[in-house]
C-alpha cells in the first residue's frame, strides 16, 4: 500500500511524519489570501502623511496650489536665500500633501528631488529638513518607480543621519520616510537595513517617546518583519524580537495591532523563525491576546499562534501548554465569520499533531464546535473543518476517531461530498475511509450512519468523478465497505493495471469503536 497514491496523499496531511511540508505551506497561504487582502487595510506598507484640515482650508490650499509654476517653484527651492527657499520647499510639501491625486511624477519630473535631498544637509536649518523629508516621505509614499527615484537621489544615508537629529519633530518625519521605502519590499528594506537602521530605530522605543511617535516606530518595525521572499536575516530578527516582546504590553491598541502582526510575519517564515519566536519567550504574553475585546488583536494574535502551530509537534505544544484551547470555544463561536476560519484552520494544525494534542482538543471540548463550523459555517469555514477532521482521522488513536463519530460527525461531513471542490471531497473521502479503516467490528453500525445520511449515495455519484484520484476512492470505499448493499462490477478499475486493490488486513483494529 505504500505506493498507493491515496496512502501518499493522506501521509501529507501530517504535521510532521513524512508530510509535504510545501503544500502544506501552499494550503497555508491559500486560507490566508483573504485575511491578508483585510490586513492590508489595517497596517498599510506605505503611508502619505497628510495634514487633517476642515475642506474650507483645503479648498483654499487647492486653489493657490493649482497656480503654482513647478519651473519657478524649483529654482526658488536651490536658491541662497534661507527664508524664500523655506517657503519653496513648504509649497512642494503642500502640493504632496494634497489629498486629491498630489503631482508626485511631475515634481519627480521637474529636477526637485536633488534639492530636497541636500535641504536634509541643512543643519543649521531644522524647519528646512522637516519640510524637505516630509515632501520625501509623501514621494516615497507612491509607486514602487517614485519611491525608488527618493532612494536614486541619495536621501536614505541622509535619513538615517536625520534618526539623530536633537529635533524630534524632524527625527520622525525620518523615521517615516524610512518606513515607507522598507515598506516597498524586501529589496530596499534589506538595503535600508544594510546601513544600519534597526538600533537607531529600536532605540527611539523608551518611557518618554510621545505616542505618536511609538506608533510610527512600530509600524516601520512591522514593515522590517514584512516580506519573506526573502525574509530578514536572523541577525535582524533577533535585534528586533525583544523591542517586540516590551511593545507587546503596551496599552495603545495601534501600537499593540502592530506588534502582534510583526509577530505574525515572523512565525510565517518556517520553523527556524518559529522557533526564534518561542525563544524570545513573547508566546506566554501572546496567547491571552486571543480574547481581547478588540477584534483588530484577536485577529492578529489567531494569525500568529496559528502559524506557530504550523510548526513542529514541540513548537506546537509550547502554544498548548501556554493554555491557549481554553481561548478557543469564544472563537469558534465568533460573530465575525473571519474568525471562525482561522480558529478551524488553527485547530486543524493540532489535530494534524500527535496523539496527546488531538486529546488536547476533544477535552478541551472543541469537537462539537468543530463540527458545527462543517454543518453551519461558511464554505471556506467548512473546508477548514473537513481538514480538522480528517487529520483527527490520520494522527487519533481509535477511541478518540470514535468520539469524533459519536459527537455526530457523519452526517455534515458526508453533505461535504455534495460540493463542488476536488480538494474537500478528497479530504472527505480520505477521513471516511480511515474511519471506516478503524471501526473494527462496529463497521457495518459506521456503514449504516453514512448511508442513512445520504452519504452512501454521494459516494457511489463520486465514482463518475471526472478526477481519477476521486473516482478511485470512491470506488475502493464502496467495494470495501458497502459491496454487499450493492455491486457493479464494470465500475471496477482492473486491480492488476491500475493496483488499487484495498489490503483488507491494512491498519484494521481487531476490536473497532464503542459506539
Amino acid at each position: 500500500m505504500a505506493s498507493d497514491p491515496q496512502s501518499k496523499h493522506r501521509m501529507q496531511v501530517f504535521k510532521n511524519k513524512g508530510k509535504d511540508q510545501d503544500e502544506m505551506r501552499r494550503r497555508r497561504n491559500e486560507v490566508t489570501v483573504e485575511l491578508r487582502k483585510n490586513k492590508r487595510e489595517e497596517t498599510l506598507q506605505k503611508r502619505r502623511n497628510v495634514p487633517i484640515t476642515d475642506s474650507t482650508d483645503e479648498d483654499d490650499i487647492d486653489r493657490n496650489l493649482a497656480n503654482i509654476n513647478l519651473e519657478q517653484l524649483v529654482m526658488e527651492a536651490a536658491c541662497e536665500n534661507p527664508e524664500k527657499q523655506l517657503v519653496a520647499v513648504q509649497s512642494a510639501r503642500k502640493l504632496l500633501s494634497s489629498d486629491r491625486n498630489p503631482p508626485i511624477d511631475a515634481l519627480i519630473s521637474s529636477g526637485i528631488l536633488p534639492i530636497l535631498v541636500q535641504c536634509l544637509e541643512n543643519h543649521e536649518n531644522p524647519a528646512l529638513q522637516f519640510e524637505a523629508a516630509w515632501a520625501l516621505t509623501n514621494i516615497a509614499s507612491g509607486t514602487s518607480a517614485q519611491t525608488q527615484a527618493v532612494v536614486g537621489a541619495g536621501a536614505v544615508p541622509l535619513f538615517l543621519q536625520l534618526l539623530h537629529s536633537s529635533h524630534q519633530t524632524v527625527c520622525e518625519q525620518a523615521v517615516w520616510a524610512l518606513g515607507n521605502i522598507i515598506g516597498d519590499g524586501p529589496g530596499l528594506r534589506d538595503y535600508v537595513i544594510n546601513l544600519g537602521v534597526v538600533q537607531p530605530l529600536l532605540a527611539f522605543i523608551k518611557p518618554d517617546i510621545p505616542i505618536s511617535f511609538l506608533r510610527n516606530v512600530t509600524w516601520v518595525i512591522v514593515n522590517l518583519c514584512r516580506n519573506k521572499d526573502p525574509p530578514p536575516s536572523m541577525q535582524t530578527i533577533s535585534e528586533i524580537l525583544p523591542a517586540l516582546n516590551m511593545l507587546i504590553h503596551h496599552t495603545d491598541i495601534n501600537i499593540l495591532v502592530d506588534t502582534v502582526w510583526a509577530l505574525s510575519y515572523l512565525t510565517d517564515g518556517g520553523n527556524e523563525q518559529i522557533q526564534m519566536v518561542i525563544d524570545s519567550e513573547v508566546v506566554p504574553n501572546l496567547i491571552p491576546l486571543l480574547s481581547h475585546k478588540e477584534v483588530k488583536v484577536q485577529t492578529a494574535a489567531l494569525r500568529a499562534v496559528g502559524n506557530i502551530v504550523t510548526g513542529t509537534d514541540e513548537q506546537t505544544q509550547v502554544v498548548l501548554n501556554c493554555d491557549a484551547l481554553s481561548h478557543f470555544p469564544a472563537l469558534l463561536t465568533h460573530p465575525k465569520e473571519k474568525i471562525c476560519k482561522e480558529a478551524v484552520w488553527f485547530l486543524s494544525n493540532i489535530t494534524a499533531g500527535n496523539q496527546t494534542q488531538v486529546q488536547a482538543v476533544i477535552d478541551a471540548e472543541l469537537l462539537p464546535k468543530i463540527i458545527r463550523n462543517l454543518s453551519k459555517g461558511e464554505f471556506q469555514t467548512q473546508k477548514e473543518a473537513a481538514w480538522a477532521i480528517s487529520n483527527l482521522t490520520i494522527s487519533g488513536n481509535r477511541e478518540q476517531v470514535a468520539r469524533l463519530v459519536q459527537e455526530g460527525v457523519i452526517p455534515p461531513f458526508c453533505n461535504l461530498l455534495g460540493c463542488k471542490d476536488p480538494q474537500v471531497i478528497q479530504v472527505v473521502l480520505d477521513g471516511i475511509n480511515n474511519m471506516l479503516k478503524m471501526a473494527g467490528t462496529q463497521v457495518e453500525a459506521l456503514a449504516n450512519m453514512i448511508e442513512e445520511c445520504g452519504g452512501l449515495d454521494k459516494i457511489e455519484q463520486l465514482q463518475n468523478h471526472e478526477n481519477i484520484d476521486i473516482y478511485k476512492l470512491a470506488y475502493d470505499i464502496i467495494e470495501q465497505y458497502f459491496s454487499e448493499l450493492e455491486e457493479d462490477v464494470n465500475l471496477a478499475p482492473q486491480s492488476s493495471e491500475g493496483g488499487f486493490q484495498f489490503d483488507p488486513n491494512t491498519s484494521i483494529p481487531s476490536e473497532g469503536f464503542k459506539f
